[in-house]
């Protein structure tokens, strides 16, 4: 028989969130090094950076299709599998393709633990998945926070980045191990009974898409913007520590999910989310003022996003299930992929045709800035929708009691 610990099985989960967030933070303090090392340009950089956006989103949605049928356990041996792989094999890279493979299967290992890990959690937790969505999620920049301090840290000691990234190793082992003695459930809409039929036209209906679109761009201003500021705004002085302070601000803000999303509705705290996350990269490209607050204000506006999608999507069109959750990681995943190759291009096309790193380095970002001006338009919408439809199914309510 069946014991199922819904609190191991969370804290597991949050460890090998810490490996996928790692792996951000450590390679966002390594990236100019590796440029240095391999004689890399910044398309070659953004190439590689690349892999493990579109490795996640690969092995997210293939995942979301497997999962209800192999369990969430079998996928996560697989991603403790690929990331004791990609681990080693960027440990001992020697330049760009060896580089490209590694960071692409560790792009696919963090994949496919959120491709597992989201429906483990809104199955857990079914009364409450807002906000432990965001407490398990509070971990991703939780580990972006350490890997910066790490690289901080290790670099101060004169300790190679094959020893920054080998320490990933740690946090892998434990959550394999803890992952290996416990048991699971079976997926939500396993557990309810949906048919693989009512999934899938839930998934085709126009609210899904929205979310869906909305994703990418939330994806691109959250971690786009995070993965390259110590590449574009290297001329400032230290930039790691903006992503360190980012990421420090996203983790208390997600730790104090709770009472902020029994005050507000979900769609309004994304669209409170957007307007403070716009804010704050306009004044870190601009530069005007002190750039750590400006970081903790962008920290801040983007803290919400991921989760809080997540739990909007699972809440209010439960019948997507485990795949609806995991086509959302992957189109925020996706879509960073792909914006990081263009911008990767137009940096380079910028100090090539005579500009400064410092020049392009903002260009990019006041690009970017467009993005999260359009969610504000795009979430000041879903507001007024979520109203309208709210309004109407109270009417609809009425007039079933009174019949």
């Amino acid at each position: 028989m069946q014991t199922i610990n819904r609190t191991q099985l969370f804290r597991a989960s949050c460890l090998a969130l810490l490996v996928t967030s790692l792996s951000f933070g450590i390679r966002a303090g390594i990236l100019d090094k590796l440029g240095t090392d391999f004689h890399l340009d910044k398309t070659q950089l953004s190439a590689i950076t690349a892999t493990a956006f579109w490795g996640f989103p690969l092995a997210v949605v293939i995942g979301g299709m497997i999962v209800d049928i192999i369990g969430m356990k079998r996928l996560l041996v697989l991603a403790f599998l690929f990331h004791l792989t990609g681990i080693v094999l960027t440990v001992f890279a020697g330049g760009f393709w060896t580089l490209f493979i590694s960071t692409l299967t560790i792009g696919i290992a963090n994949g496919t633990v959120e491709a597992a890990c989201n429906p483990l959690v809104t199955t857990i937790y079914s009364d409450n998945k807002a906000t432990k969505l965001n407490h398990f999620h509070l971990w991703f920049p939780g580990g972006i926070f350490i890997g910066t301090l790490i690289v901080l840290l290790f670099t101060k000691l004169n300790l190679s980045w094959q020893i920054q990234v080998g320490v990933m190793l740690i946090p892998t082992l434990i959550y394999g191990y803890l992952f290996s003695k416990l048991d699971f459930p079976v997926t939500e809409r396993v557990a309810s009974g949906v048919s693989m039929a009512g999934m899938y036209k839930a998934l085709a209906s126009p609210l899904f898409i929205f979310m869906f679109i909305c994703m990418c761009a939330t994806g691109i201003t959250e971690l786009y913007t995070e993965q390259w500021v110590p590449v574009l705004l290297k001329s400032i002085g230290n930039p790691i520590l903006i992503v360190t302070a980012t990421s420090g601000v996203m983790v208390l803000g997600r730790g104090l999910a709770k009472p902020i999303l029994k005050q507000f509705a979900p769609q309004t705290v994304l669209l409170m989310s957007t307007s403070v996350a716009a804010i704050g990269l306009y004044l870190l490209y601009s530069a005007t003022g002190n750039v750590f607050i400006d970081a903790i204000i962008f920290g801040m506006g983007v803290c919400f996003f991921w989760p809080t999608m997540l739990g909007f999507v699972n809440t209010n069109i439960p019948k997507t299930g485990a795949l609806g959750l995991n086509l959302m990681g992957g189109a925020g995943m996706f879509s960073v992929s792909v914006y990081t190759i263009f911008m990767g291009r137009y940096y380079d096309s910028i100090v090539n045709a005579g500009g400064d790193t410092t020049t392009a380095g903002h260009d990019v970002l006041h690009l970017t800035l467009y993005i999260p001006i359009g969610l504000i338009i795009a979430f000041g919408g879903l507001v007024f929708y979520m109203k309208s439809r709210k309004k109407t199914q109270l009417l609809t309510d009425t007039e079933v009691a009174a019949v």
